[in-house]
């Protein structure tokens, strides 16, 4: 479980990164595109810490 929820955290801190470099490039579809994929990594966080 620990490494679920380690590997999920550096991937949400990775698409947060993403995130920023697509609001500053004012990309909506990229800026979309990651924060659905934020949403799913998230999801399977909190099942892991649960």
């Amino acid at each position: 479980m620990k490494t679920t929820s380690r590997r999920c955290s550096l991937q949400i801190d990775d698409y947060l990164d993403m995130l920023n470099l697509a609001i500053q490039l004012g990309d909506m579809k990229w800026q979309k595109e990651i924060t659905r994929k934020m949403e799913m990594a998230l999801s399977t966080l909190e099942a892991a810490t649960q």
